[in-house]
């Protein structure tokens, strides 16, 4: 099993605090589209991993198309796109095939239209039910559109619908974060993912907080919050697979799961990350440099278009600590000890056993699982167990 995530590059505006690749100039869109479509072809084989030689083609379980905001492509252009993927790709009948997109994109017509398309789950960047939130983030939708397109999304056949909050932002009070949850379970969607703002460096909010326009994240409050998002989900039935995801009825997200499993994945488009288990490769995040390097008459092509490296032993450690120990599956001692030997397992245990005793991280049946105060920490605790050459 395997997936595809697919960068489209474009928005409308430009959130605050967004540090992805994006644009908000659509002229070079057609461009991009004929260089993604000369990509789909080009790539067909990295999915097959070069130490494993499989005899029969790697099946793609997960489509993700990401950004950027994909919610701008029209039916025909998906089509386009789906119609490359399934000419050289081996595409499952059951694949979960997810579009990320923006409140104000999803009209009723919009709606429809992606109906029309293979796409079988829409994310939705909700990220809070007030305006002032919105507002302060740069959003183009308002509360009223949130709460309207999942609604018109699922009375229209959608119904594996995952949505987007964000808490932590300066401008939202934890009496506001309790109701902004209260609402995502009253819309009776299946799954809620919900992040910690960050200020990013070069993004505008990074900006304004330097300025003092707006008040910094309050690492306090952010936790305060990430505490009551746990008990207000374990109180309406959501479980916390990953750290920052959360579903009911087995509605995980497969594809992320993918990332957190190790399983290997395609990335199409600037900007988009691979990995097919002995190496990772990651696009160029520029657009007009991206569509020229598919240019017949452009020489460097491949080696303009991604930089790529080999993974060593302790970097594929590192990697599995990283994924594995934020998710409820938990990091397994014994696959470490067969793939990785002995003396990974031991500097695993040895670090480890002082969160053990703090109460951060438990062990259960030959795996380690984070408590709920070892989620507040948990990079640090998985970069205390990382291995360094």
């Amino acid at each position: 099993m395997a997936g595809i995530y697919i960068h489209i590059p474009f928005c409308k505006q430009a959130c605050h605090y967004c540090d992805f690749h994006f644009s908000t100039s659509l002229k070079n869109k057609d461009a991009f589209l004929l260089a993604l479509q000369k990509e789909i072809v080009l790539q067909k084989d990295y999915l097959s991993n070069p130490i494993i030689k499989a005899e029969e083609p790697i099946e793609i379980n997960t489509i993700y198309f990401g950004g950027g905001t994909p919610s701008i492509l029209s039916q025909k252009e998906l089509m386009n796109i789906f119609d490359s993927l399934h000419q050289h790709y081996t595409i499952s009948g059951d694949a979960e095939i997810t579009l990320e997109a923006n409140p104000d994109d999803l009209t009723i017509a919009k709606i429809k239209e992606l109906k029309n398309t293979p796409v079988n789950r829409l994310s939705i960047g909700i990220q809070s039910f007030y305006d002032e939130d919105l507002k302060m983030m740069n959003r183009a939708h308002n509360s009223k559109e949130a709460l309207r397109v999942v609604k018109d999304s699922q009375d229209k056949g959608f119904e594996n619908i995952t949505i987007d909050l964000i808490y932590g932002i300066p401008t939202l009070s934890t009496k506001n974060w309790k109701q902004n949850l209260q609402t995502a379970f009253e819309l009776n969607v299946k799954h809620i993912s919900a992040y910690c703002l960050t200020i990013e460096p070069k993004t505008t909010l990074a900006h304004l907080v330097k300025e003092g326009k707006i008040n910094n994240v309050d690492e306090q409050k952010s936790a305060e919050h990430f505490e009551i998002m746990l008990a207000e989900m374990r109180k309406n039935n959501f479980e916390q697979y990953e750290i920052s995801n959360f579903c009911k009825d087995n509605c995980y997200s497969k594809h992320n799961s993918n990332y957190w499993l190790k399983k290997n994945y395609l990335g199409l488009g600037p900007s988009a990350h691979s990995y097919n288990g002995t190496s990772r490769q990651w696009n160029i995040a520029n657009n007009a440099l991206y569509i020229r390097s598919f240019e017949k008459d452009f020489d460097a092509g491949k080696q303009s278009r991604f930089e790529e490296e080999t993974l060593t032993t302790s970097q594929q450690y590192n990697e599995y600590i990283l994924t594995t120990l934020r998710t409820m599956w938990g990091t397994d001692l014994k696959y470490i000890e067969n793939v990785f030997g002995n003396d990974y397992l031991s500097s695993c245990l040895i670090e480890a056993d002082k969160y053990i005793l703090l109460g951060d991280i438990r062990k259960e049946n030959d795996k380690l699982f984070l408590n709920d105060k070892g989620k507040l920490i948990a990079d640090k605790i998985a970069s205390d167990l990382f291995v360094v050459d």
